[in-house]
C-alpha cells in the first residue's frame, strides 16, 4: 500500500504506530488510511489537473480526504463501523483495499504492505 513513512529506519514504527506498544482499532484504522494515502498519492497526483490545479496544501487535504472516503466506503460495504472498528472489520477492510491496490501495484509490494498492517491488526485483542 504505502511507501513513504511505512517503517522508520531502525525502529518499530509502522505508519506512525510503535509496534512495541499497545494499539487500538482506531489507531490501526488510521494507519491503514495513512498507508493507502502514501501508496496512492502519486496516482492522485496525476488527476490534479482535473481539480483545476489547486494549491499544494489544498490538494494534499483533498487527497487525504479522498483516501479516507475510500476507506469509509469499504466500512459501509462490509457493514462495519468506521468510528468503532473491530479487528475483524479491519481485516475485511484490508482485504478490500488489497483488491483495489492490485490495479495500481505489483503483488509483491501489496503483500509487503499487507503484512505490515497485519502486524498492527494482530496486536489487537
Amino acid at each position: 500500500m504505502g511507501e513513504g513513512k511505512r517503517i522508520a529506519k531502525n525502529s518499530n514504527i509502522i505508519y506512525g504506530l510503535d509496534v512495541t506498544k499497545n494499539v487500538t482499532p482506531v489507531m490501526v484504522r488510521d494507519a491503514i488510511i495513512q498507508c493507502f494515502y502514501e501508496a496512492h498519492c502519486n496516482v492522485l497526483e496525476l488527476a490534479r489537473e482535473t481539480f483545476g490545479h489547486p494549491p499544494e496544501k489544498k490538494f494534499k487535504e483533498m487527497k487525504k480526504s479522498h483516501v479516507k472516503e475510500i476507506v469509509q466506503d469499504i466500512f459501509v460495504k462490509i457493514e462495519g463501523d468506521f468510528n468503532r472498528p473491530t479487528k475483524e472489520n479491519l481485516r475485511s477492510v484490508l482485504e478490500n483495499l488489497k483488491g483495489f491496490a492490485s490495479i495500481y501495484r505489483q503483488p509483491d509490494i501489496i503483500k509487503k504492505h499487507v503484512s505490515e498492517i497485519m502486524l498492527l491488526i494482530n496486536k489487537l485483542d
